[in-house]
């Protein structure tokens, strides 16, 4: 058993080059054996990840906050703590805070030949405000 107990990793912030405004990345686990990956990530009003995609998809689970979500081609979502978001493998997407909140969420994914993401280039500021959020 090992017990990552809490404030014994620490937190990093997320690179300006995969991220646009402040993000704040807190790693819970890593691949072991198995393949999945974790870590809760606090986007600052209006932070959002660039387009990237990943390679067996990824899950949110928003824990704080009002954010968004869009995959390429496809409404821009607004998610809010409860909501769990399905990413399928590969589908190219960007998430973060919504303009006027912060949003906090769980990230889960798998890694596949040891890599779990590909980035790609940042979501300009039109296509994140590209209309308002759908609301659920």
């Amino acid at each position: 058993m090992d017990i990552k107990r809490s404030g014994s990793q620490p937190s990093t912030k997320g690179p300006a080059e995969y991220f646009t405004g402040n993000v704040r990345v807190d790693p819970l686990f890593q691949a072991g054996p198995a393949h999945a990956r974790s870590a809760a990530v606090t986007f600052e009003p209006g932070a959002r990840t660039a387009w990237h995609t990943h390679p067996l998809g990824q899950n949110l689970i928003v824990t704080a906050g009002v954010g968004r979500v869009q995959i390429e081609g496809g409404p821009m979502e607004e998610i809010r703590p409860g909501d769990v978001v399905w990413i399928p493998p590969g589908q190219r997407h960007w998430h973060g805070a919504s303009p006027t909140t912060a949003m906090t969420h769980l990230a889960v994914q798998e890694q596949l030949n040891g890599k779990v993401v590909e980035w790609m280039e940042k979501v300009t500021d039109e296509q994140y405000a590209g209309g308002a959020a759908r609301s659920r």
